[in-house]
């Protein structure tokens, strides 16, 4: 089959790859068909001319387009003959009176070219099997000596025109092989369309699939995310952080304040030992520890900047103040970071949680 020549579709030039498929080489070109083409009309001008250039007839032909050719490609049967009287070729219509008193069966032809319309294909004999040539077929297709007469016969209901092809066709290397061999075909070829259909039908589940996995696994099999993706990825990321951080910032401020709530508790338990609850000192109590946290916190960014100024204007390094329990001038968050502030903060909120469960034991 790899012997056989046969030329695809491109654009409308199928009158150009019929002539080429049943001659079994590139021996026209749309420049050579389009010479002819216009010689013919330029015979036909002239036959028009001779009943008188100034008739109407002749002025109605002029303005006309050419029947002969056109832009997309489209050559006539007049330009198919002609171009085959080259090579000593003629055609006959296969459904023709005389034709058909002739009697001749069809497998004892050489080929037919079968027109529709504006399309063009070939159906040859090569070695001693039949070969339909079309060139919307990705390629040559097959057909028994048995199916040819039903074939045509199918061509003719549908409403084509077959065409007889009568004398000898220059020799090639298809019809010499396979004088010696017979070919099988064990699937038939696919037209042009449906084989692109079928191939992007066939990449879509593939497509699906390959989604999935990269929506699984975004970063397994590619070596990099898009500028999109990155992007999308690292907000997704610090989104996160904001919301851990928000998280750990709620966490502590309802540890300070239930270990603002214990130590009241604390008070309210060892300084009152009547069952008399005290509400305007609780809510004082309330709003001056909350400021009081506000201006320890403040006092300790101060030092911390004095500290570094200090330490840029004397020339030597000196002694860190050391925190002192039995102190009571030095601050409690001199020399502490804020995380071991407020992790003290959270030791004395349990401490004062666990006296004063020890004191409602011990009552």
């Amino acid at each position: 089959m790899e012997s056989i020549f046969h030329e695809r579709q491109e654009g409308s030039l199928c009158a150009q790859h019929c002539l080429n498929n049943l001659l079994q080489g590139e021996y026209f070109s749309p420049v050579e068909l389009s010479s002819i083409a216009q010689q013919l009309d330029e015979e036909e001008r002239m036959r028009m001319a001779e009943g008188g250039v100034s008739s109407e007839e002749y002025r109605t032909f002029l303005q006309q387009p050419s029947v002969n050719m056109d832009d997309s490609g489209f050559f006539s049967i007049q330009v198919i003959s002609n171009a085959l009287k080259v090579w000593g070729l003629e055609l006959i219509l296969f459904n023709s009176p005389e034709y058909q008193r002739l009697g001749i069966d069809p497998i004892n032809e050489k080929s037919f070219i079968c027109n529709y319309k504006e399309h063009w294909f070939t159906v040859r004999k090569l070695g001693k099997q039949w070969f339909n040539l079309n060139s919307l077929l990705m390629g040559p297709e097959l057909i028994s000596d048995t199916y040819l007469a039903l074939f045509l016969a199918q061509l003719q209901q549908e409403g084509y025109s077959i065409f007889v092809v009568k004398g000898d066709l220059p020799d090639c290397e298809a019809d010499q092989l396979l004088q010696m061999i017979r070919v099988q075909q064990m699937q038939r070829p696919k037209l042009i369309g449906e084989e692109t259909a079928q191939s992007r039908d066939q990449r879509l589940p593939r497509s699906d699939v390959d989604q999935a996995i990269e929506v699984n696994h975004p970063f397994e099999g590619t070596g990099m995310l898009d500028e999109d993706e990155e992007n999308f990825q690292r907000a997704l990321a610090l989104s996160r952080q904001e919301i851990d951080m928000e998280d750990e910032e709620a966490d502590l401020r309802r540890a300070i304040q239930l270990s603002m709530q214990g130590s009241r508790r604390s008070e309210f338990s060892t300084s009152s030992p009547q069952n008399t609850p005290q509400l305007p000192h609780t809510s004082q109590t309330d709003s001056l520890s909350s400021e009081e946290l506000r201006r320890r916190r403040q006092v300790y960014f101060e030092k911390q900047q004095q500290q570094l100024q200090q330490q840029h204007q004397t020339p030597k390094l000196h002694d860190k103040p050391t925190l002192s329990s039995s102190t009571p001038d030095a601050d409690p968050g001199g020399d502490m970071s804020e995380e071991d502030m407020l992790q003290a903060a959270m030791n004395m909120s349990l401490e004062s949680v666990r006296n004063h469960l020890n004191t409602e034991e011990e009552k």
